[in-house]
């Protein structure tokens, strides 16, 4: 009846976006929640959050005040309260484009560096500036599931390559080369690497650039933990190869300066032989940036007071904090017998675990593990089928060191728990 209850039922026209459903569950923050959905209100304990790479909580990781009186000059400034423009305002880009030639062999200009909001938004432009009818991207395993959840959105085929553990986690070239054909149109490296925790020499960046070449594709270079280096091999930029093969190079101001919800990264052009440019890559970021939104402008104008002004004594104490923790993490998880590392970590704030289900009873996978281990411990770590390796686990030890040994003493109760009787 009219303006009442119907006694049948209407029929709408709108339903779910599926895909959209679909590609969401595999992210970290997809799989984050649903864990936390385990944690018992019950249990009075911290919890232990091991599962994200975002220390900014812990009173040790507070970023330096230079950023922060930056951003307050900013908005206090009232210049800053326009919208950007599509790639950026001048000043910041400017900025961004002198730290980062700081690395290189070669100066960045300005019109190089596109202003994203965070890293992430970096990865859905380039990833939907290369889209095209058949296209391939070969992409590391494990690896980031962002680079998943948006080559599934944009319909491009993702062609998985592994990172070898005995190898302190390098590319497999062998792969590389063996999934590349006339369709494939980039690769992707993370370094320092998420979630591996490992750091890649120079020669090995080359013979990824050479293998670039060989194969007619672009190296996306995930840099968002820059400097983040801890171990025996210093960071170094992919660029430097931009020469030999067009880099573009992600980045952001969240994990060095420790202000992941400030939402400040960067697109970078490493292509001193200006192909990108004549391929219409180019064009095509352009034309993504033009329908999406930008980093807010407040935070773009303090950009270059923060690059510029930031002292070394700040990013040495996270570095060294970094290290004093993965080093805990590494000696920890020798007593648990359930869980081996392969490689001690070198850089970034993770380092993935094998998950030895033999010797666990009533765990079925580790993803399992990982939701009785919130339920029973309060404790937060990633499953590592979150990032395309089943029954591993993916530890974060950026936090505070007493967190660190109270949720290793945890993890140690758990496994006692549910060790497999002899």
């Amino acid at each position: 009846m009219e303006n009442g209850t119907t006694t049948s039922r209407r029929t709408w026209n709108f339903k779910e976006n599926e895909k959209l459903v679909s590609v969401s569950d595999l992210t970290v923050r997809s799989v984050l929640n649903k864990l936390k959905c385990c944690i018992d209100p019950a249990d009075t304990r911290p919890v232990i959050p091991l599962g994200h790479g975002d220390p900014s909580a812990f009173p040790c990781f507070r970023t330096t005040p230079i950023a922060e009186d930056a951003v307050s000059d900013a908005v206090r400034s009232a210049k800053f309260n326009c919208y950007s423009s599509t790639v950026g305002i001048l000043p910041a880009r400017r900025a961004v484009a002198e730290y980062l030639s700081q690395d290189l062999p070669y100066k960045l200009s300005p019109d190089d560096i596109y202003l994203t909001s965070g890293c992430g938004q970096g990865i859905e432009i380039v990833l939907n500036a290369l889209a095209r009818p058949n296209a391939n991207i070969l992409l590391p395993t494990p690896g980031f599931p962002y680079y998943e959840a948006w080559g599934g959105f944009t319909q491009m085929e993702m062609r998985h390559f592994n990172l070898l553990p005995e190898k302190e986690w390098e590319v497999d070239l062998n792969a590389v080369e063996f999934l590349a054909d006339e369709n494939t149109v980039a690769m992707v490296i993370i370094n320092p690497g998420n979630p591996c925790g490992n750091v890649y020499s120079e020669q090995h960046l080359k013979k990824v650039a050479e293998m670039a070449r060989k194969l007619g594709i672009l190296v996306i270079s995930d840099e968002v933990y820059a400097h983040l280096a801890f171990g025996s091999k210093p960071f170094v930029p992919m660029g430097i190869f931009g020469s030999i093969a067009p880099v573009i190079t992600l980045g952001s101001i969240s994990k060095r300066w420790i202000v992941p919800g400030w939402r400040l990264g960067w697109l970078v052009t490493n292509d001193p032989n200006g192909i990108l440019k004549e391929h219409g890559v180019i064009d095509s970021i352009m034309g993504y940036l033009n329908i999406s939104s930008d980093p807010a402008t407040f935070i773009q104008g303090a950009i270059p007071q923060i690059l510029q002004e930031t002292k070394d004594d700040f990013f040495s104490k996270i570095v060294y904090m970094l290290r004093e923790d993965a080093d805990i993490c590494y000696e920890r998880i020798k007593d648990i017998p359930c869980i081996t590392c392969p490689s001690k970590p070198q850089g970034s704030m993770f380092v993935m675990v094998q998950l030895h289900l033999n010797l666990l009873e009533d765990i079925e996978d580790d993803l399992d593990f990982c939701a009785k281990l919130a339920r029973e411990e309060s404790m937060i770590i990633l499953p590592g089928v979150a990032v395309g390796l089943k029954n591993w686990l993916r530890i974060t030890f950026a936090c505070e060191p007493s967190y660190l040994e109270d949720g290793f003493q945890r993890l140690n109760a758990f496994y006692q728990r549910h060790a497999k009787k002899q």
